[in-house]
């Protein structure tokens, strides 16, 4: 459906890129950090959160989160280079939106959710219930996603991504009413998140409540900031004005 909108319909798109800060040098920076942010976090998730948990196959998604986490800091550590970004720019940028979620959702998620099932007296939650709390988040984090792409491609369409349109002018008052549905979904996810809480969780202390609701906070955060990600990639791939020259510019549309 995005093949019949035009390029200059993704004109405010380039902003970031015309700005610089998601030139492939500054992306490269993005991927050193994300390898020692990848690391802490989950050394949080695994010796913070994990250890009193009666949450089911918590040791299968601590293996399966670490390889995931190795890889990507090894890909990292290859994409930081000069000499393999400047090729490669396109994976470099689908490797930095992944990277972004590893270090900024799904830490914090399974934080979370394994913080909720926190062994103690008073602790209602059983392994099944816990299993579809986790299913329920999910697919309310879906809702989000799906709500906030099909929000994003209606604002294409009716052009308000194009040079010069509102929403380039004034984006943050445009935005802040299109994200209403979304909110909702997100909202409505939190509310259910506190309910859980108070009705299964032996835990009682504020701060670590606050922690688990922002965990589940940041989850549906990242969620709002993915279609826009996605879509930037697409143009990379559809577009060589998105992309940048061997020198480290942006290509200019007019020259190409």
């Amino acid at each position: 459906m995005f093949r019949k909108l035009k390029e200059d319909d993704y004109g405010v798109l380039r902003g970031p890129l015309e700005s610089g800060r998601q030139s492939p040098g500054n992306l490269a920076i993005v991927l050193i950090i994300g390898i020692f942010l990848q690391a802490l976090l989950y050394a949080l998730e695994y010796f913070m959160a994990a250890d009193s948990t009666i949450y089911p196959y918590k040791d299968e998604i601590l293996i399966v989160h670490f390889w995931i986490t190795v890889v990507l800091i090894v890909l990292s550590l290859i994409y930081a280079l000069p000499a393999v970004f400047k090729r490669s720019e396109k994976v470099q940028n689908l490797l930095v939106i992944i990277v972004t979620q590893n270090m900024s959702s799904v830490p914090f998620l399974i934080m979370a959710l394994f913080l909720i099932g926190n062994k103690g007296e008073g602790l209602i939650a059983t392994p099944e219930s816990l299993l579809n709390f986790t299913l329920i988040i999910l697919f309310i984090g879906l809702l989000v996603f799906f709500a906030t792409f099909i929000r994003f491609y209606i604002l294409l369409q009716k052009g308000h991504y194009r040079k010069g349109s509102k929403k380039g002018e004034i984006r943050g008052r445009f935005e802040t009413t299109s994200y209403i549905s979304a909110a909702m979904i997100a909202g409505i996810g939190i509310v259910f998140v506190i309910q859980y809480i108070a009705r299964n969780s032996a835990i009682n202390d504020l701060n670590m409540i606050i922690l688990i609701v922002g965990g589940f906070l940041t989850f549906f955060i990242m969620l709002f900031i993915l279609p826009e990600q996605l879509v930037i990639l697409y143009c990379k791939y559809r577009f060589k004005s998105f992309n940048f020259n061997e020198r480290g510019y942006l290509n200019n549309r007019e020259s190409l």
